[in-house]
């Protein structure tokens, strides 16, 4: 039987009629898939202790890919979000459901997703600097190294006014060509920062994370992102003139 670990909620859904199966992302254990016997009916203790965002302490066992919770508490209340700020938060947990190995320990990746989890919950203010921070945190842990501030093909410092194009498992090579796998040596230096100034810099940290997880997400397409584009209000569509 595991002790006592420092969890969240990633994700849950019904599993036969009274109980829960849960992916949880733990401190020591990463993240784990539980099943939570009884969690669903009237009685339980657990119900409103199963939230995503509430800070747990959590106990399991069993021996098979799939364990048994035994208890947990919620350690305080769950952490306010709302609106885009919400469906931000829903975003960053399935992103860690789909891409991390089952059991893996990633204990500097907890605290780095409970930081992204306050920042979003502390508000207001746009979350895409807060998101592109944590994936880029999240592409480090996974193994994913790349020098933003160094040519791959020269060695040579990167240029702020320079174009540079990414290539995979090589890194960013001094380019004439301006694409969507291109970026100013500038848009470079803030990746490297985590730090980004202003719009340009998070478009090109938005499309680089979107490049460099593509190959963990595979083909299916993250449903949080659906969600996320029907929050966001429609631009009303631009009317022609008259004709006469």
């Amino acid at each position: 039987m595991e002790g006592w670990q420092r969890a969240f909620v990633l994700h849950s859904r019904p599993w036969s009629e009274t109980s829960l199966l849960l992916d949880l992302f733990s401190e020591e254990s990463g993240r784990i898939r539980l099943i939570a016997k009884g969690a669903r009916s009237k009685r339980s203790s657990l119900k409103g202790a199963l939230q995503p965002f509430t800070p747990l302490l959590a106990r399991w066992g069993g021996r098979g890919e799939v364990k048994t919770l035994r208890n947990a508490e919620a350690v305080s209340l769950a952490l306010p979000l709302t609106g885009i700020h919400l469906y931000s938060g829903l975003y960053v947990n399935e992103l860690l459901a789909r891409v991390l190995e089952h059991e893996t320990r990633f204990s500097a990746l907890f605290f780095e997703y409970l930081h992204c989890i306050q920042a979003l919950a502390a508000g207001p203010g746009s979350p895409e600097p807060t998101l592109r921070r944590f994936e880029l945190a999240l592409l480090g842990h996974l193994g994913y190294g790349v020098d933003f501030l160094h040519c791959a093909g020269s060695g040579e410092p990167v240029s702020d006014t320079m174009t540079y194009r990414y290539r995979e498992e090589k890194g960013f090579i001094a380019s004439l060509v301006v694409d969507n796998v291109s970026f100013t040596g500038r848009e470079l230096r803030a990746l490297a920062e985590r730090d980004f100034p202003d719009s340009a810099t998070l478009r090109a940290a938005k499309r680089f994370t979107r490049i460099a997880l593509k190959p963990y997400l595979g083909g299916r397409p993250l449903k949080s992102r659906e969600l996320f584009r029907q929050f966001m209000p429609k631009k009303p569509a631009i009317k022609s003139p008259p004709t006469s």
